[in-house]
Formats: structure tokens, sequence, C-alpha cells
């Protein structure tokens, strides 16, 4: 069964409760969005109060994957560029897909239902994304057409002596 993607979904509790579940859950199964496992809810929470105050002020928009039962199953932020000379591409973070789910697909749904999204967005000509080196999302990103643009070595530190390379990915829209 395929996910239901929607972007810019009402964001009322069910909402914030599956993206904060999702986001514990995809951290501690050794995802790379921005924690280090264990996590928990709690400690996740600041940061998506964060990407509420973006959502409220037009920067940043949220697309999400529902599961058959229409439980959140996936997520990506697709967020403008604040810079007047780079406003014709997008970030692309925080991707996610539940770990009950991958292996069937849905991660390419996902990228699909984003670059679909990214090509709504006026004057929007590219996604630009960063991934952490050391977990292979990027062979993932580049089988989704990204193409690596840039690496910084050793630029996250995800524990005492483990610095993994920061990867910049570009997906140009036709």
């Amino acid at each position: 069964m395929a996910l239901t993607f929607q972007l810019d979904p009402e964001v009322d509790p069910a909402l914030r409760d599956g993206v904060l579940a999702l986001w514990a859950d995809v951290s501690n199964a050794g995802g790379a969005v921005g924690f280090v496992p264990p996590v928990t809810v709690d400690e996740i929470r600041p940061e998506w109060i964060k990407r509420l105050a973006e959502l409220s002020e037009g920067r940043t928009r949220l697309l999400v994957g529902y599961d058959e039962e229409g439980a959140v199953a996936a997520t990506a932020f697709l967020a403008y560029n604040q810079h007047r000379l780079m406003a014709h591409w997008i970030w692309l973070y925080v991707v996610m897909v539940h770990p009950r789910h991958q292996g069937k697909g849905y991660g390419r749904d996902l990228m699909a239902a984003a670059a679909d999204a990214a090509r709504g967005l006026e004057g929007v000509e590219a996604i630009r994304l960063t991934c952490r080196g050391g977990t292979g999302v990027d062979r993932f990103y580049a089988s989704c057409g990204y193409k690596e643009v840039g690496r910084v070595p050793g630029a996250i530190r995800v524990g005492p002596g483990d610095d993994r390379d920061d990867i910049t990915m570009l997906l140009p829209l036709p």
C-alpha cells in the first residue's frame, strides 16, 4: 500500500504527536536526522517548536506521508532560501520514513513527492540537501537523482572520535 502525501497539513495535536514520535523512532533506529540515539520526544520537542515557527512565518513547508491507517509515516521539510540571490533553490531537510516502513519504496516515494512539491513553488529550480557521511544515505539520494556537489570532511561530530563528512547534494528540477 502506498503512502498518501500532503503538503502543509493542518498542524493539530495528532500531527504534532505523529511527527515527534516519528522523529524519535527514526533517530533511535540510527537515522541521521539531527539527533544521536538514545533520544526522547521531549528532547526533540524544542526542534519541532523551531520548525513550527518557520512554518507559521511561511519560511518552511511541511510534507507528510500518511500510511493506510492515517498515521504519520514519513516527513520532509522544504525550506525557502532566505538569501535573495539564492531564492531559486530550496533546502530539503529532516527527511524521514518510519523504520517499520523502510524497504517498501516509501523513501523514493517521499523524495518524488518532495520534488513534485518543489516544482509547484514559484521560481524554484533546484533542491539542495545535506546528509551525514558514513550512513550510506548519500547513495540513496544519488539513486533519486541528486548529485554530490560538496563535502566537508569531519564537519559533523556524532560523538567523541566519531566525526562524519557533511555532504551537500543537489537535484535540478526540470
